[in-house]
């Protein structure tokens, strides 16, 4: 890009799409001289991103809240900007963005294309979308309703909800589960449950850092761990290909949150399985539900059958590098290492993530230990690092 201003701002609802968003735009531009992607996102220090504001950019990947706060403390220059991307917008809608959005709006330059993206189309995103498109043109996905995903509904006590669990999980052979809780601290509860019952699991929620919900997320989609408890926080922009199983522990609060939920079990066009638990105390939310998809299967708890010779694990185990990308570290780096300098072999690796200043590497959980060893008392591109398991 000749010119080195703010040309393109792109709104998400949360940081993990933002990172997200960011990081395929930097591979959809890799071929494209000196393009300089920005994210703007809270949970991270907000003076680090001003120097970086000041030192320029070409695109910037922000939540609302945050880039707003630079607008209002002028570290940000809108003057050249010509694209405005809205992304889940009514995802933005419904966590109360609707003011910051329009407010953003207003100091850009009237002369722009907007771009509004929406999983759903209801009154309030066709109002903002009234409000801030002019003669806009409609573009509407007809196949991303033909995906396929089976769902079945249990009645439980509140009293056995987890106890059931293992079985769920094991009956259906999910070597990758999502469990979705509608509170933090029932995540949290949750997590240590299944970890009694000697199940490796990661949570994901709002009371999370950023350094922790990233990690989290890598060694979640990276299948170091089979399973994920997590808030709504998980619902919407988390694109991990191959989640077997969804499990609705707590019922979501909306028939709209329910098809988001389910939907991480199909990705990329995949089907999927979604199974929910409801009490007594659902029976509202059920009916609602119900009203809304015509396919769920009511089944008996008592009709799973528990796999007994299926292992709930995963074949790989993750590996943190100290060092990423301003330490000029590379996949291929990090690979070569592995096959090359330990002589691993390729089925042995799995998902290589490099962030800005460490690296998280899949390896076959048997050989975990071993390359943890080996490899810290070896040079990687010419400097050792510290490396452990995670």
């Amino acid at each position: 890009m000749k010119k080195f201003r703010i040309q393109s701002i792109i709104l998400a609802p949360t940081r993990e799409l933002a990172n997200q968003i960011a990081q395929e735009i930097r591979k959809l531009s890799r071929h494209i001289h000196n393009v300089k992607v920005l994210t703007l996102c809270g949970g991270v220090p907000f003076k680090p991103q001003a120097a970086s504001l000041f030192h320029g950019a070409h695109i910037i990947v922000a939540t609302p809240g945050r880039i707003l706060k630079h607008i209002k403390e002028n570290n940000i220059v809108l003057d050249n900007v010509d694209t405005l991307v809205l992304d889940e917008a009514d995802k933005m809608l419904d966590m109360g963005f609707y003011d910051d959005i329009i407010e953003i709006i207003e100091s850009l330059p009237k002369q722009r294309q907007t771009l509004l993206f929406s999983a759903t189309y209801e009154e309030n995103t066709a109002n903002l979308a009234k409000s801030i498109l002019i003669n806009p043109t409609i573009v509407k996905d007809e196949n991303e309703e033909k995906t396929v995903i089976a769902q079945k509904f249990y009645g439980v006590n509140e009293g056995n909800k987890t106890s059931v669990i293992p079985a769920l999980i094991s009956s259906n052979r999910a070597k990758s589960v999502i469990i979705f809780c509608n509170m933090k601290i029932k995540c949290d509860e949750l997590a240590d449950e299944l970890s009694d019952l000697g199940l490796d699991v990661l949570t994901l929620h709002s009371d999370m850092d950023q350094k922790q919900r990233d990690e989290t997320i890598i060694l979640f989609s990276n299948k170091s761990y089979p399973i994920l408890i997590a808030t709504d926080v998980a619902s919407r922009g988390l694109h991990i290909d191959d989640v077997d199983l969804v499990i609705n522990y707590d019922l979501a609060k909306d028939p709209k949150t329910h098809t988001h939920r389910i939907g991480r079990t199909a990705r990329a066009g995949k089907g999927g399985l979604a199974i929910s638990l409801f009490t007594v105390n659902d029976e509202d939310k059920v009916e609602d539900i119900k009203d809304s998809f015509v396919d769920i299967i009511f089944e008996e708890i008592s009709e799973i059958e528990d796999d007994l010779t299926f292992k709930i694990d995963s074949d790989f185990r993750a590996i943190f590098i100290n060092g990423g990308k301003k330490a000029k570290l590379r996949a291929g780096d990090i690979l070569g290492a592995l096959t090359a300098g330990l002589g691993l072999q390729k089925d042995d690796i799995g998902k290589i993530d490099i962030l800005d200043f460490c690296s998280y590497v899949a390896v076959k959980a048997s050989l975990v230990t071993d390359t943890v060893e080996k490899l810290s008392n070896k040079k990687i591109k010419g400097k050792y690092f510290k490396i452990f398991e995670k």
